[in-house]
């Protein structure tokens, strides 16, 4: 075995679990447990001995009685070792150790003896290092406006870096900023607006997009060349460029506070850049598939409706996530353009909150979940469409 790759493995694979332990050991002191020292030392120790007892077992078991049973027996010795914890940290830890072991599983003598392995387990970690950063980075904003939300003013007086959840409390008082700003502050006609808005948007969208891709893709007319080097133009000018000509149309038409020139506007916004998406897909569609269609009688539309619309599912599917992610978070100009709190999209809606001097700030966090919560769960839930689409034609044939 080459000791090289070992030891690269022993001290990489020590320093990461380590990290990973010290940091939920610091989200559980913001949960009010009173920790006095993160212990690293120990840690690395633990983790050093864990992923030593990983290798030499190696496939000598069932890669899930090996998992089960390093989870177990780590999380005991750090329990023993460590400072006084309820069981719900103890789980944490126990479930951190239980995706460490079989992310790692594959780390065994046979492995490490092949060819280059150093190079690849240093990027392997330098890549996990990079995410777990980066997650960090992300996802703590959130978890802080998760939890004010949570919370009652006077809790935020006395003591604004507490970011524990008091569980002990009524369900009702837990959730009391959520049944306030949907009832007091009418958040329910918000999501209303801000869904016919964004459902709206791609829908429009699609009814341009579509058909101009496939033009782009397929047809020759005069311009075509211009035309699809130069779509993404408007993406040059900043938005607040746009804001004040369009302000002063939109105010001479009448299409201020109305659902009517929002809808007119993120259409213009999203047409272009979903046109660049669909045709490039378009053109990875063999044609003699489209020549298939016109002998047995079809015209161009009935091509598009039933050839070419259920072969870029895929392409649809991303380009509507994309659209409808813009329409959702959009704020400059539902900013600009809607006064009327009557037609407020969920975004204008929390800068209207803003606006009062009186709004505690667990009702801003509250409704800034409202707005983010739905689009993470749609984007979670069809992100391998936008993935598949986003590739998609980017090879032809």
């Amino acid at each position: 075995m080459k000791y090289r790759s070992l030891i690269i493995t022993l001290l990489l694979s020590s320093i990461f679990l380590s990290i990973i332990t010290c940091v939920w050991k610091i989200m559980a002191t913001l949960q009010g447990l009173s920790f006095t020292t993160l212990n690293f030392n120990l840690n690395f120790l633990l983790a050093l001995g864990l992923i030593t007892v990983s290798i030499i077992l190696g496939n000598k078991f069932k890669p899930i009685y090996k998992i089960s049973i390093l989870s177990i027996l780590f999380t005991i010795i750090y329990t023993f070792l460590n400072e006084s914890s309820p069981l719900w940290f103890s789980i944490g830890i126990f479930l951190i150790i239980l995706f460490f072991t079989n992310k790692f599983n594959k780390y065994d003598i046979i492995y490490l003896k092949q060819d280059f392995i150093s190079e690849k387990i240093i990027f392997e970690f330098l890549s996990l290092f990079a995410i777990v950063f980066f997650a960090l980075v992300i996802l703590f904003p959130f978890y802080i406006m998760f939890v004010t939300s949570f919370k009652t003013q006077t809790a935020l007086l006395m003591n604004p870096l507490d970011l524990s959840i008091d569980f002990s409390k009524n369900i009702l008082e837990i959730f009391k900023s959520y049944l306030i700003v949907f009832k007091t502050y009418d958040f329910g006609r918000y999501i209303l607006t801000s869904s016919y808005v964004s459902v709206g948007t791609v829908l429009i969208t699609l009814l341009f997009a579509i058909p101009a891709a496939y033009a782009v893709a397929r047809l020759n007319f005069f311009g075509k060349t211009f035309l699809s080097t130069s779509i993404l133009i408007i993406y040059m000018f900043p938005a607040i460029v746009l804001v004040i000509p369009l302000y002063t149309v939109f105010s001479q038409l009448g299409l201020r506070n109305s659902i009517e020139g929002l809808l007119i506007v993120y259409t213009a916004t999203t047409l272009p850049v979903a046109i660049y998406m669909l045709q490039g897909y378009f053109k990875s569609i063999p044609r003699e598939i489209e020549e298939a269609g016109l002998i047995d009688g079809q015209n161009w539309f009935g091509i598009i409706i039933k050839i070419i619309i259920p072969l870029s599912l895929p392409a649809i599917a991303s380009v509507s996530l994309y659209v409808f992610m813009i329409a959702w978070n959009e704020f400059l100009f539902s900013l600009m353009f809607l006064d009327n709190p009557k037609v407020f999209t969920l975004s204008r809606a929390i800068n209207h909150l803003t606006g009062d001097a009186e709004t505690p700030r667990q009702y801003l966090m509250a409704g800034s979940v409202i707005v983010t919560l739905p689009i993470l769960l749609i984007f979670v839930y069809f992100e391998k469409y936008l993935v598949s689409g986003l590739t998609a034609g980017s090879v032809k044939g």
